[in-house]
């Protein structure tokens, strides 16, 4: 082939500065397809696209603590989130349904976007943290919550998180008391038999943590 043969910028395939070929390349891919059928954007999340079903499946087979826990399974981010909302009603014995609903689903948006652990959330910054916030909006649109909760109760959900994590570090995770304690604070304001429940804590299958959320959720909507 000679240099006049050989085809220009222009004959070339892919996308052309100008060209017809620059319609048909497809921008980037900012949208999650989950088993349900949906297609959720994730930058402007519709709360028609979110489902149940597909945050029960995703967040039970996401792991806590970047999957350095004792035991068979992973730790999945729905035991957690059972764990949290047990926390939160055993604290607040008059809240209603949809607060409870609130922190069963704390952390839903990790469906779609994983559980990162929290130094890394830092070292992200901002930007990510509003991502979430966004995307855990439209989860409390869809369920028929505030886009945004009291401030008092996510003040609660929040203590309830770190109580979860003080027992999930020490009995799983390989801390020692004092660390916990040093980055999670004492584990006080629970009845003595949930302490004692979360002193025995063992991660449970994926299918069955999947069933465990499903269940709680159908009991609190």
């Amino acid at each position: 082939m000679t240099m006049s043969d050989r085809p220009g910028p222009e004959q070339t395939s892919g996308t052309r500065v100008g060209g017809a070929d620059a319609a048909t390349t497809p921008s980037p891919r900012a949208w999650q397809r989950m088993l349900s059928g949906r297609r959720l954007d994730l930058l402007d999340p519709d709360p028609a696209d979110i489902a149940i079903e597909d945050i029960a499946h995703g967040l039970a087979r996401v792991a806590r603590w970047n999957g350095q826990t004792l035991g068979a399974h992973a730790f999945s981010v729905a035991q957690h989130v059972l764990i949290v909302e047990a926390i939160a009603a055993n604290r607040n014995p008059d809240w209603p349904n949809a607060w409870r609903l609130a922190a069963l689903l704390h952390d839903a948006a990790e469906y779609v976007v994983g559980d990162l652990i929290s130094p890394f959330k830092t070292a992200i910054g901002l930007d990510y943290k509003a991502f979430e916030a966004r995307l855990l909006e439209a989860i409390h649109r869809r369920f028929s919550l505030p886009a945004r909760l009291p401030e008092a109760i996510t003040a609660e959900i929040k203590t309830a998180d770190r109580i979860a994590a003080y027992y999930e570090a020490t009995v799983l995770a390989g801390f020692g008391n004092d660390e916990a304690l040093l980055y999670f604070g004492s584990p006080h304001g629970i009845s003595d038999e949930l302490g004692q429940r979360l002193a025995r804590l063992v991660p449970s299958p994926a299918a069955s943590a999947q069933q465990d959320f499903l269940e709680r959720f159908s009991t609190l909507s």
